[in-house]
């Protein structure tokens, strides 16, 4: 028979195994593209978070490096809404202490994500009552984000991310059992439409984030919660300039 001790100790694990998460689908302007695990989704092997900030992993996940056999058509202008379970698709979602910002990322899908191409184009941290998390589960899961009308169509990567800042009052590089958990997960996309805006220069992912950021390093127990800055550049707004249209022309008309 097993001792107490030893049940408390097995049950912790299962309460940390059910903390975590990662997306299983996505919806396009409400309609379910499907299990996306493998299929247009670079899932990662479990549901367990990234916390070392210099890991190749922060980018798009554990094997997110690897690209899968398929995208999904999204045209321009369209409402994403990632969908985030524990294990499996209408699981539990995400354990309710693990608060904090819901980001989104583009990237061009021929840099496979490496360099300074990631561009923020969404972002969802304290409102004055809500953490997003506390949003995402109210909403089953669910969190969206419009794709920029004005985009140039081809392919990319989505990342979205959840930052849970439960343990982040101590930095994972003072304490490797502690510090932010990130939970990025990255979606095979086509952007069809007739924009013309090509992506501007972004962020490079690991690179971004740094245990010198505020939004990294917060104190959830007793900080201000309206005081957090959420990691990372400002949200695009979708705007471009003259070479956007410029290089648009060039490709279309060589």
């Amino acid at each position: 028979m097993m001792k107490p001790a030893s049940i408390s100790i097995l049950l912790s694990f299962v309460a940390l195994a059910q903390a975590h998460t990662r997306v299983w689908s996505v919806w396009v302007d409400g309609v379910d593209q499907g299990q996306g695990a493998g299929v247009y989704i670079r899932q990662p092997p479990s549901n367990s978070p990234v916390k070392d900030l210099t890991s190749a992993d922060v980018r798009c996940n554990v094997n997110g490096l690897s690209a899968v056999p398929s995208t999904i058509s999204v045209p321009a202008g369209a409402t994403l809404e990632p969908e985030w379970f524990h294990d499996n698709r209408g699981d539990d979602i995400i354990d309710p202490s693990h608060k904090g910002p819901v980001v989104v990322y583009l990237a061009p899908a021929d840099t496979n994500g490496e360099g300074n191409v990631w561009v923020k184009i969404a972002e969802d941290g304290y409102d004055g009552t809500q953490w997003a998390v506390d949003k995402l589960i109210a909403n089953k899961g669910k969190h969206s984000v419009t794709i920029p009308s004005s985009l140039a169509a081809g392919e990319y990567i989505l990342r979205a991310e959840i930052l849970a800042l439960h343990e982040s009052d101590t930095l994972f590089t003072e304490n490797s059992a502690r510090g932010i958990q990130l939970y990025p997960s990255c979606s095979q996309i086509t952007v069809t439409g007739s924009g013309v805006v090509a992506l501007p220069a972004g962020v490079s992912f690991p690179g971004e984030y740094k245990d010198s950021d505020p939004g990294i390093h917060f104190n959830l127990y007793s900080e201000d919660p309206n005081s957090y800055q959420i990691p990372g550049p400002s949200v695009w707004d979708g705007t471009g300039g003259a070479r956007s249209f410029i290089t648009y022309c060039l490709a279309t008309y060589k």
